[in-house]
């Protein structure tokens, strides 16, 4: 199994390119289902999840032709897809489900696995099946697989998911673009990403309108038309490159960005010590002063993401005074803490609240990493940790970081694969 090594103490300077959002690229290509003419996607993450999502949609019968060099796939659904996703191919990635509301709106019946992903919590699939229900879906879980069928097709109804959910938001927006009549959905998410599926799906000819922030309707139609569309940025890889900078006082030029989109978490940073200038689509990252600490809670976009909150943790390390952090998101995302804590960290939990202890020492150390976050805020440790650091299991990286190590490395990090 790969691991990485790092040898800390360097600073990380220069530019850094950021690449494609993988939480937009998935839904998006999720959606393809539902059409039959060419559709190209640009600015694509070479990472394990998209490259699974682009399997199972080969799988099911769409001819997906991938160009890497360019970032870019095409795909065509010449004839009908197999309406069955497998668990080998949705074991280590929980979007994969996100083919069961296209799947079920067009050919009317699926079998698709329960999701795998990452084992932070138990991030219910509850809300997505409800709603299918509520359209007029019949459901049934057997062997690990949904079973689900609608004989005259997905019915528009008005919807308000109990609690705000992405990968609800998104199963439920693109199967009612092919339900009949019109369907309302209340209390939406709003992440950037879902708002690129809007983007996508209105360029094929959806009809579909946001009300307010929370709110989405949508006019099922029956026919789409060819596009292509530009994914837009990875603010959670842009926010680990922030963190990365700030942490090893060097002095890091971030492109390819919208910063508009992640206001929240720079003004946080800018917060912490950390100065950051914005321009139109880069910004430059450096730190001059001490770095002060911060009470934060993740929650919903607008507010502060969970998937950055291991790496925010990471740089309390390293502020004056005792930071805390309430995840408001994930129960059980607190899994990188005991590998910090072996670094010499001191953080102290209580339900879903750390109590992060400053200006620790960090000593590098050999790591496991949990999940995909979490693997991350390790390397994070690792560059700033004194001597050598080798985090393991880092499949949970590549599963959404993309060229991490040659990133890293160009910009001074001393960090290698190890096979």
């Amino acid at each position: 199994m790969q691991k990485l090594e790092i040898k800390g103490g360097r600073k990380i300077s220069g530019t850094i390119i950021i690449s494609g959002s993988k939480n937009a690229t998935l839904p998006i290509l999720a959606s393809t289902i539902l059409a039959n003419k060419k559709v190209t996607i640009k600015n694509i993450p070479l990472v394990k999840d998209v490259l699974t999502m682009a399997e199972l949609l080969s799988t099911m019968g769409s001819i997906v032709r991938f160009d890497k060099k360019k970032k870019k796939i095409e795909i065509i659904n010449k004839k009908s897809l197999k309406t069955f996703a497998p668990y080998h191919l949705l074991k280590t990635m929980r979007a994969g489900v996100l083919v069961l509301g296209p799947l079920l709106a067009k050919y009317r019946i699926a079998k698709v696995s329960l999701p795998g992903g990452c084992a932070i919590g138990s991030r219910p699939i509850n809300f997505h099946l409800d709603a299918l229900k509520k359209m007029g879906a019949k459901i049934k879980i057997k062997d690990g697989y949904i079973f689900a069928s609608a004989k005259k097709g997905l019915k528009g109804c008005t919807i308000k998911f109990p609690k705000i959910s992405v990968g609800a938001t998104e199963n439920i927006l693109i199967a009612a673009c092919f339900a009949k009549g019109e369907t309302k959905l209340k209390n939406c998410a709003s992440e950037p990403e879902i708002n690129d599926l809007i983007i996508f799906l209105k360029k094929l000819g959806c009809k579909i309108k946001k009300i307010g922030k929370r709110n989405i309707n949508i006019l099922g139609i029956k026919e789409l038309k060819s596009i292509t569309h530009n994914v837009i940025f990875d603010r959670i890889e842009a926010g680990t490159y922030i963190i990365a900078a700030a942490l090893t006082k060097g002095k890091l030029k971030i492109k390819n960005i919208n910063p508009k989109i992640m206001l929240t978490e720079i003004n946080l940073l800018k917060k912490m010590g950390v100065n950051i200038i914005i321009k139109k689509n880069y910004i430059i990252v450096s730190r001059s002063k001490k770095l002060k600490s911060i009470n934060i809670s993740t929650q919903p976009y607008p507010g502060f993401p969970t998937d950055l909150q291991a790496q925010i943790m990471v740089l309390m390390t390293k502020a004056e005074g005792v930071s805390t952090i309430k995840e408001g998101i994930f129960e059980n995302r607190f899994m990188h803490v005991s590998e910090l804590r072996r670094m010499g960290a001191q953080i102290e939990i209580k339900g879903n609240k750390a109590k992060i202890f400053g200006k620790s020492k960090l000593n590098g150390a050999e790591l496991m990493a949990t999940d995909l976050r979490a693997s991350v805020c390790l390397v994070l440790a690792g560059l700033t940790s004194f001597n050598k650091t080798v985090v393991n299991r880092i499949y949970h990286l590549d599963r959404g970081y993309e060229n991490l190590e040659y990133k890293l490395s160009n910009c001074g990090a001393q960090i290698k694969r190890l096979q």
